[in-house]
């Protein structure tokens, strides 16, 4: 007799400290207090997210396997062991939709070559709530993750993608590892045309969110914001 699979469950997770009832359905926290069994992307941090959806039982007694940086097939077979046992699995992020941008995605693509179920849960999106904030283009948008640190390359990446967008009318979303979040908006004022929209998009979900959008031009003559060491990101729609 052939044990039945289980589903891979898509567990979504907050983007700030603020209250899971304020950011998440109750059914995701109880289909997170039903699973036993995770793949996450750090196990300290996952145990820190289900503690917040307060999960109840002890936490120490649930399965955590690490999703390794550049798994091999193999290795993802592995991570989805319990599934073919009978078991349900759910996928973390550290923070918000997990494989949005996430390597969680390489789990989910494994998972669909051995038809087993998936499963995601509603949950915030940093992208797409910065995107719904923003006021710009949100029929057709792309999302860059980090651009190049070198300040050359950089310019030269936020000149093609400023390109890009006029053309295509396409608002270009991207972040920056928050220690940098100062540097990456000098670049913008300093390469970006006086007329495009930039909008940045700071500690989504928490008390402390804010999001403004305005043209270079009146960016350049407003104050600079406190970006630093808080998450943020960044989107530009040229015209």
């Amino acid at each position: 007799m052939t044990t039945p699979r289980g589903t891979l469950y898509l567990i979504p997770v907050g983007l700030s400290d603020a209250p899971w009832q304020s950011v998440l359905p109750a059914e995701v926290q109880s289909q997170a207090g039903a699973l036993r069994h995770f793949v996450v992307e750090n196990a300290k941090t996952a145990r820190a997210h289900l503690k917040h959806l307060e999960v109840s039982g002890p936490l120490r007694e649930l399965q955590l396997q690490e999703l390794p940086e550049a798994p091999t097939p193999a290795a993802l077979d592995d991570l989805l062991a319990p599934i073919f046992a009978g078991h349900d699995l759910g996928l973390m992020s550290d923070a918000g939709c997990p494989a949005v941008a996430d390597p969680g995605a390489l789990l989910v693509a494994r998972a669909h070559h051995h038809q087993i179920p998936v499963r995601p849960l509603v949950g915030p999106s940093s992208i797409l709530l910065a995107l719904m904030g923003s006021g710009l283009n949100g029929q057709s948008f792309s999302f860059h993750g980090y651009l190049p640190v070198g300040e050359q390359e950089r310019s030269k990446t936020l000149r093609a993608l400023e390109d890009d967008s006029r053309r295509h009318a396409r608002t270009q979303i991207f972040i920056e590892t928050p220690y940098r979040n100062a540097r990456m908006l000098e670049a913008l004022l300093a390469t970006c045309q006086p007329g495009t929209r930039l909008c940045v998009a700071r500690d989504l979900t928490s008390s402390e969110e804010w999001i403004h959008t305005q043209s270079i031009a009146a960016w350049r003559k407003s104050p600079s914001p406190d970006l630093a060491r808080r998450p943020a990101l960044f989107l530009l729609l040229a015209s």
